[in-house]
This record gives structure tokens, C-alpha cells and sequence, in this order.
């Protein structure tokens, strides 16, 4: 079987892999992304306890229990370059053995779950509210980097945006992928549900004006207005396509959960998120044990 190269995978030499610093017995199968790492210990804080702590750069782990079940939580930083390094590595993890550097004949699927904080771009969906993406739109173009992702994309809804926003050849083609339908329904009740964007920056990629103007000072019009077969997009963040799409691609399991904590349409900021952030967390977790 063809080993793949210490350049390609590199092993630290206490046997933990390069950016994550993990070993493959650190991680659970049920995993929760963050980005910011001071959120890693607002979820651990819920655990019953603690086994395994690690951190490198801004990729801060906890691994521990909640309701007897094994749980890792993970801090990716921001944007789907970060989530290209943590999905492949955690793959990595599981589906690669590290000693003789050669994929294993048996896959293991991880569940990952992203717990974040979202802009929201319809008008009917109110600040500190809970969301959950059903579908996942890339404007980082990550994803086209990778050669089978037409397999997991949603090649007609594509082409649909494209054509209603009027996309410039400048920018990167966007993609869409499904998140895991178990996951949706298992934790989705009573939260909003629709298209999240992910883009490539916080200001004019998500429309933002300062001193900077921007290509399409409509854009964000547009894309409310944008509905596929009576499906809207809703929100705008910055890692859900990533995880998403490479999360089809290894075949591992995903879904994204944030607090809205701005409404784009309306002007509108949060007072206070975090303890909105807290009770999503909780109830993520209760669902994910139940």
C-alpha cells in the first residue's frame, strides 16, 4: 500500500500531527468546532469532566464526557482555510495510520458540529435567535480545489446564484453542499433553518462598507432576494462551506448551529450573544447525547 510522504503528512516528533497536536486516541467521534478558543472552555465547562487538554496556535482542544458520552471540542480560529487544516488533520486521525502512513482498509465517520455566531440577511429572523444550515454556500473556493467536488455539490443551485446575483469571472466560483440530514433533524427543532454563506472575509465579502467600496453594492439585496425551489439563504459566516463540503468529500458527518447575532436587513446587533451562545451550547449537547 502506497505511503504518503512526510511532506504531505507531518508528524511532530512526539507522534501528534502537525497543526492540531493531536494523537489519534485524543479525539472522540462526536466533535464540536468553535472559532474562537476562549469558547472551547464555555463547552467543556458543561462536561462531567475533563480528560484531555492541548493547545497549538489557535487550535485549543478538549476532549472529555457529557452524559456518560465521549466529546471533543475543538477551536478552529476563523475561516475555511483554518477548516481545511482541521478537517483533513482529523481525518487524518482516524483514517490514517500514523506509524506506517497508509490509509486504513476501515473508515471512521467523525460527527462534527460547528457552534458559532452568524449574521442574519432575512428580515423575519429576530437577533439571539438559533440557526442551523440545511445547505452550505462557499464564496471561499476552497472546495474547487479538490477534484471530485461536483460529487457533493449542488451543481444546479449553483448555477441558479450565479445567474441571479450576476457573478463576477473575478471572483471564485461559489459552491453549495447539504449538511448531514441525522444531524438536522436531531438537533434543528425550534431553530431557524436555510442557506448559510460562507465567505472569505468579514467586511466587503459579506457586503460591508467602510472606507473601502465594494464591487456590487447591491449584492446583499440580491441575495435575499435569491430563492431555489422555495429554499432562501439566511445568514451569512465564515467556516460552515468547508465543513461542509470536505465533510462529503472523507465522508464524515456535519451540521452547523449558530446564534444569530446581527440582522443584515434591519441594522441590527446583538446587546449581548454570549449567554445565548451558552444555551445553545447546552442544548447541542443535550440533543447530541439524548
Amino acid at each position: 500500500m502506497k505511503q504518503i510522504a512526510p511532506s504531505e503528512l507531518i508528524i511532530n516528533n512526539d507522534g501528534s500531527i502537525f497543526h492540531l497536536h493531536l494523537k489519534p486516541e485524543n479525539i472522540a467521534d462526536t466533535i464540536l468546532l468553535v472559532g474562537d478558543p476562549g469558547r472551547v472552555k464555555t463547552v467543556s465547562d458543561n462536561f462531567d469532566k475533563v480528560e484531555f487538554s492541548i493547545q497549538n496556535r489557535e487550535f485549543l482542544t478538549h476532549t472529555g464526557t457529557f452524559n456518560g458520552k465521549r466529546i471533543s471540542v475543538i477551536s478552529t480560529g476563523i475561516g475555511t482555510d483554518n477548516i481545511d487544516i482541521v478537517v483533513n488533520e482529523l481525518d487524518a486521525l482516524v483514517n490514517i495510520d500514523m506509524e506506517s502512513r497508509t490509509i486504513k482498509d476501515n473508515h471512521t465517520a467523525l460527527t462534527l458540529v460547528r457552534l458559532g455566531t452568524s449574521g442574519g440577511l432575512q428580515e423575519e429572523i429576530p437577533v439571539d435567535s438559533f440557526l442551523i444550515s440545511k445547505t452550505a454556500c462557499g464564496f471561499d473556493g476552497l472546495l474547487n480545489f479538490y477534484r471530485d467536488r461536483n460529487n457533493v455539490c449542488l451543481t444546479e443551485i449553483e448555477e441558479a446564484f450565479k445567474k441571479h446575483v450576476s457573478w463576477s469571472p473575478l471572483l471564485t466560483s461559489p459552491y453549495f453542499v447539504n449538511g448531514c440530514n441525522d444531524i438536522f433533524e436531531k438537533l434543528g427543532e425550534g431553530m431557524f433553518s436555510g442557506i448559510t454563506i460562507s465567505a472569505p472575509g468579514f467586511y466587503g465579502p459579506q457586503g460591508r462598507v467602510l472606507r473601502l467600496p465594494i464591487v456590487d453594492m447591491d449584492i446583499n439585496d440580491k441575495i435575499t432576494d435569491f430563492n431555489f425551489q422555495g429554499q432562501k439563504i439566511t445568514n451569512y459566516e465564515m467556516e460552515c462551506s468547508a465543513i461542509y463540503g470536505l465533510s462529503k468529500l472523507l465522508g464524515h458527518h456535519a451540521a452547523t448551529c449558530c446564534v444569530i447575532i446581527a440582522n443584515r436587513k434591519k441594522k441590527e446587533f446583538s446587546k449581548d450573544y454570549k449567554p445565548h451562545m451558552k444555551n445553545l451550547i447546552r442544548l447541542t449537547l443535550e440533543r447530541l447525547t439524548s
